[in-house]
C-alpha cells in the first residue's frame, strides 16, 4: 500500500462533500470514528493546528456519515452522545436534511 502523498484541510473536507463543518469537526474530535492514519492532525503554528485527511479519510468519514444516519436518533442522538451543547446540535441540525 502507498503512502498518501497529499491531505485536504478539514473545511476543503466539509465543502466538498457538502456537510456541516461544525458537524465534521465533531467527528474529528474522535479520531476512532475515521481509519487509522487517514486523519492527520498538521502544526501550522497556531495553538489548535489543523486536521486534515487523506482520501481514504474523506471515504470512511462519508461512511460514518452514512452510517450515523441510519442509528435511531441519527446525527442528533450522535451528537448528544459526544456531549455536545444544545446550540451546536441546533446549528448542526439545521443543516441536516429532512426526512
Amino acid at each position: 500500500m502507498t503512502r498518501p502523498t497529499h491531505v485536504y484541510t478539514i473545511d476543503y473536507v466539509a465543502t466538498l462533500i457538502g456537510e456541516n463543518l461544525e458537524l465534521i469537526q465533531e467527528i474529528a474530535s474522535n479520531s476512532d470514528n475515521i481509519e487509522y492514519g487517514e486523519m492527520i492532525h498538521a502544526h501550522d503554528g497556531s495553538e489548535e493546528g489543523i486536521t486534515t485527511f487523506t482520501d481514504r479519510g474523506i471515504e470512511s468519514l462519508k461512511e460514518f456519515l452514512a452510517d450515523i444516519r441510519t442509528w435511531d436518533g441519527g446525527v442528533r442522538q450522535f451528537l448528544v452522545d459526544e456531549q455536545c451543547d444544545h446550540e451546536k446540535i441546533e446549528r448542526i441540525m439545521t443543516d441536516e436534511p429532512k426526512s
